[in-house]
């Protein structure tokens, strides 16, 4: 037995024991909160499924080819290789997408070459935008987000750049 198989239980049972110590219904409140979570989840599947659907379009149709054509003067200057481009493309809208795109660079040019490492980079220190906004902005029925995603995307372009930038002149 390692020590981690111990430490759920462990928790569990302290929460418990707490619960008890403070005479609180811990059952009922651990009701209640799946309760919550639940309506949570019901209230964010019409957005998520959008989201989804959005980027498996985008994908499908070739629009990812058209605008890596598009963005890849640019991130040429940025330091950014046209292979990686994809990656900083689904990076913000969809988890599994940027992740399917990145095994993909490390099975085409290896972890080891210049767009490995980038890519190694961008996928290990971004989040998925969108989805985040949707889920903790969406959670709590926030619907005007302002200048948050123009902001966010503007960060995150900064951290493609900052990858790239880090891999080429510390790493290379």
């Amino acid at each position: 037995m390692t020590f981690s198989s111990f430490v759920l239980p462990s928790i569990t049972v302290l929460i418990i024991i707490f619960g008890l110590i403070k005479k609180i219904d811990v059952f009922s409140c651990f009701t209640q909160g799946a309760k919550q979570g639940a309506e949570t989840v019901f209230a964010l599947l019409p957005v998520l499924t959008a989201l989804m659907t959005a980027v498996t379009m985008l994908k499908a149709s070739g629009a990812t080819d058209i605008i890596t054509d598009i963005l890849s003067p640019l991130s040429e200057l940025a330091g950014i290789p046209r292979e990686v481009v994809p990656l900083c493309i689904l990076s913000p809208v969809s988890g599994s997408g940027s992740l399917t795109v990145f095994e993909n660079i490390i099975g085409t040019y290896g972890p080891d070459s210049l767009q490995g490492r980038i890519a190694s980079v961008i996928a290990g220190s971004t989040e998925t935008t969108f989805y985040a906004v949707t889920v903790y902005l969406g959670s709590v029925g926030i619907k005007k987000t302002g200048v948050l995603i123009p902001c966010a995307l503007l960060g995150d372009t900064v951290s493609f750049i900052c990858a790239a930038m880090t891999v080429k002149y510390f790493f290379a």
